[in-house]
């Protein structure tokens, strides 16, 4: 499980075909009287392509990650012109300012928030200017997640862009980027409000349109943000049957019987993102747990199950190359 040269060009190609693609669009958008009707690039003129505003934010993402990754690839130059046009004080404030109406304050509502924090700790792995222009936008993000968690008194386990394990997850890359210490405080705190008692999880999963695993996702987000010595208690309570293989599920990759169908697509993205998970799990391991080889085997099935599907349906495209790093690449 590693990105080869080849596949990071493949990926930068498909994320450089849908970032500006304007439609179709799915626009997250509240609209508060008739001055509101206007079209994706009016409203986000950075992230208004890739059908949806959360996934043109992670297509930026994908691509920062490649360049880094791969900055010999032959799609570096294209990456580069296209950031030094996206990233500009005037886009930035634009998208900055939407977030100010009345009616935005649900607005993307955790994923996009934390997405855009995975962005920002990315690009400031980069000697350009882009992380400094996008910084404003990153911390009106980092503030409504200030204020927000403290008011979530109940987790959200849906397999979907809901689930606040997978928000936590992100936000702690962010917090660690730029030693937040106060707001990874706040992330590990709710964590264990959430997640913290949980116990012989049953992992009824996969729903019909899952791209997250409720069960993994929480494991990571544990892992993430406990001590170690504290997680290494925890997790074995939360899954206490792993080496036996149960629950069965989560070895299972889920079947996508539709890829031209948006809602059944997700299970490409869930097989993909329990690959990462099973993945950086199997490392938190000891050498000796007799689940380490069944969580690196899951790994490798679900990967393969997936990659081979990260192009061919756009309402695939426009999404599944960043899962698919984040299982090749992201622990």
């Amino acid at each position: 499980m590693s990105l080869a040269r080849h596949t990071a060009s493949r990926f930068a190609r498909i994320a450089l075909g849908h970032l500006t693609r304007e439609y179709p669009n799915k626009l997250d958008h509240v609209m508060g009287g008739a001055d509101d009707v206007r079209s994706p690039r009016a409203l986000h003129p950075i992230f208004y392509g890739s059908f949806d505003w959360h996934s043109c934010v992670h297509g930026f993402w994908l691509l920062a990650t490649l360049l880094r990754l791969r900055p010999e690839m032959a799609e570096a130059d294209q990456i580069i012109a296209l950031f030094d046009d996206a990233f500009t004080d005037d886009k930035v404030a634009v998208e900055t300012a939407y977030l100010a109406r009345p009616e935005s304050r649900g607005f993307e509502r955790p994923y996009g928030w934390a997405w855009s924090l995975m962005l920002q700790a990315e690009l400031l792995r980069h000697d350009r200017p882009w992380a400094r222009t996008h910084a404003p936008l990153a911390a009106a993000f980092a503030d409504r997640f200030r204020a927000f968690l403290p008011l979530a008194d109940y987790p959200v386990r849906a397999g979907t862009h809901y689930n606040t394990a997978f928000a936590l997850v992100l936000a702690s890359e962010y917090a660690d980027m730029t030693g937040d210490e106060a707001l990874r405080e706040i992330l590990r705190s709710r964590a264990l409000v959430w997640y913290g008692q949980d116990a012989a999880c049953q992992a009824w999963e996969p729903s019909g349109d899952d791209f997250l695993s409720p069960a993994l996702i929480e494991a990571e987000a544990m892992r993430r943000l406990l001590p170690r010595e504290r997680f290494e208690l925890w997790f074995p309570r939360f899954l206490p049957d792993l080496a036996r293989g149960q629950p069965a599920t989560l070895f299972t990759p889920a079947r996508v019987s539709d890829r031209s169908d948006g809602k059944i697509a997700h299970l490409d993205g869930l097989n993909l993102s329990r690959a990462w998970c099973w993945r950086t799990l199997a490392i938190a391991l000891p050498e000796t747990d007799p689940a380490k080889p069944r969580a690196i085997n899951a790994a490798l099935n679900h990967l393969a199950a997936a990659i081979p599907h990260v192009s061919g349906d756009y309402m695939g495209e426009h999404w599944l190359a960043t899962y698919a790093l984040l299982a090749l690449e992201n622990g």
